[in-house]
């Protein structure tokens, strides 16, 4: 899962970072509306943390203008504001869900699941023929046996299991997972595939990861 941060409060917005990471969660941060706004017309992001007081275009205005242009990607709006009429006017331009600061790390994880349930209706746990993923206590197994993963390997294999039976392309899986820092790693899917690969197939008759030639990689029981 993929977050972006838009908090121009370097403080606030490292210890974010620093703790979603610690959660498994791929994140880009940036600090003004301007650049925001280029990274959601070009990445997708399964959650947005913005801030309202951020410089160039502010929090509200930059909603506005990411629903404008049919962008859908849940919101939480993070602001010192608390009045009734702030968060109003937050919600009235698209956003799902507002947060007062200061707010506890606890709290905004909770609200954070919450976006990832509704937006894609997932359950708490994953299952794959025999293979198991639980997205809460961000556990593997398979077979009934406990599979030790990275968090990048952890990252790759629940974004393969959400796109069950679907080909998911290495442009795909860069703009999905990888933070900014890691893109200038050319084979970086490459890697990780065949690390997961290496955890999640090779001991089993039935193999769960496909790669289609040409096209990219598939989760799959049926093939």
């Amino acid at each position: 899962m993929k977050i972006l941060i838009v908090e121009d409060d370097l403080k606030i917005s490292s210890f974010l970072k620093k703790g979603l990471e610690e959660e498994n969660y791929n994140i880009d941060c940036t600090y003004d509306g301007q650049e925001a706004l280029y990274l959601i017309q070009t990445n997708f992001y399964d959650v947005i943390l913005l801030d309202i007081m951020i410089p160039t275009i502010d929090g509200i205005e930059l909603c506005k203008k990411i629903r404008e242009e049919g962008i859908n990607t849940p919101i939480i709006m993070l602001t010192a504001k608390s009045t009734i009429e702030d968060k109003v006017v937050g919600l009235n331009e698209g956003a799902n869900d507002y947060l007062t600061k200061p707010f506890s790390f606890e709290e905004l994880l909770a609200r954070i699941h919450v976006q990832l349930r509704s937006g894609k209706s997932l359950n708490n746990i994953i299952k794959i023929a025999d293979l198991e993923l639980d997205i809460d206590k961000k556990t593997v197994s398979r077979a009934k046996n406990s599979i030790e993963l990275t968090s990048k390997e952890y990252i790759l294999l629940e974004y393969l299991m959400i796109n069950k039976d679907k080909i998911v392309t290495e442009n795909m899986i860069n703009n999905s997972l990888w933070d900014m820092d890691d893109t200038t790693a050319s084979n970086i899917v490459t890697v990780y595939m065949y690390r997961v690969r290496t955890k999640i197939d090779k001991n089993y008759d039935k193999k769960l990861i496909h790669t289609i030639r040409g096209m990219g990689y598939k989760m799959s029981e049926k093939i």
